[in-house]
């Protein structure tokens, strides 16, 4: 199903860095938002994309929107394990957050699309999701194909996340982060997180194992993300590395859902993930004290924003 689709919206996209949008970057963000040349924003094509955003007839039976998994309350992520699409069906993965997408080179958990004019139309086509053909969704709203690619591409660049407490440490305020929280900063440079999790957007947009699909008794991966899409052995089990920005609300955690608190996350990494033969070099016991992992969380607390999305000057 997919490959007709992305025949349809795929093409070179030459990516020129804008620095001048109708759009305000938040501070701690990247000033120059990679934007392709064939679809440049615009204030009309971010908010048609805002309104096809919360047009519940993009999917199959009139129930959900983009909004209704990409919750604005959750970083523009999902709040349940893993999606829920039309008629209740469930899908394999968690909802991932949507804020500072723009930035990004891969797109869903094993990074098997490229673009996010290719990205926004997967949800409506998938079975599991919206379950809506690209035709019936372009003639439902009165658009052609790429248009509403365009528009809705348009509008997820513009959701944006910054001035966090750490940005505003990090520009010369020194009371925006209290002791703790800057104790957990050490904690998370000299423990290795920073390896994957990389500033500005705390994401490398690469893939690792770090053993959450492992299942030893069954010496096996539930889901072999990235392999899925590359073929080669030693992508069984890693998937792409999700933003830190705003963690502190986008519970549950990982791309099942499987770990309910930072805690619970904290304590996966520090005891060296899930061992398996494909677990990543990075990945080994932290051997962190009870102090660490305080400092660690209210560190990952000060991670969250001012979420901002659609024309925001």
């Amino acid at each position: 199903m997919m490959r007709p689709i992305v025949a349809l919206v795929a093409r070179a996209l030459p990516f020129a860095l804008a620095s001048s949008l109708p759009i305000t970057i938040p501070l701690g963000l990247d000033l120059y938002l990679p934007v392709p040349d064939s679809n440049l924003l615009t204030v009309d094509r971010i908010a048609l994309g805002e309104r096809l955003f919360e047009d519940r007839r993009l999917s199959s039976d009139g129930s959900i929107s983009c909004r209704s998994c990409h919750d604005p309350r959750h970083g523009f992520g999902g709040s349940t394990p893993v999606a829920v699409g039309v008629f209740g069906r469930r899908g394999a993965r968690n909802v991932p957050a949507l804020i500072n997408r723009g930035y990004g080179r891969a797109f869903f958990w094993d990074g098997r699309i490229a673009s996010l004019e290719e990205q926004v139309l997967m949800p409506i086509v998938n079975p599991e999701e919206m379950d809506l053909s690209v035709a019936e969704a372009s003639a439902r709203v009165g658009l052609s194909v790429d248009d509403l690619s365009r528009a809705l591409a348009s509008y997820v660049r513009t959701i944006l996340s910054g001035n966090s407490r750490y940005d505003r440490f990090l520009h010369g305020d020194p009371t925006s982060l209290t002791s703790e929280a800057q104790a957990g900063l050490q904690v998370f440079r000299r423990s290795g997180c920073q390896a994957c999790h990389v500033p500005p957007t705390f994401t490398d947009e690469r893939f690792h194992n770090t053993g959450v699909a492992w299942r030893p008794a069954e010496q096996r991966f539930q889901d072999e993300g990235r392999f899925l899409v590359t073929g080669r052995r030693g992508d069984r089990g890693a998937f792409k590395t999700p933003t830190l920005r705003d963690v502190a609300g986008t519970a549950p955690y990982m791309h099942d859902g499987s770990l309910n608190t930072l805690e619970a996350v904290i304590d996966f990494y520090d005891q060296g993930g899930r061992p398996n033969q494909n677990l990543d070099v990075e990945i080994r016991p932290l051997h962190l004290s009870p102090a660490d992992k305080h400092a660690l969380v209210a560190f990952l607390h000060s991670l969250s924003g001012t979420i901002q999305a659609g024309r925001s000057r």
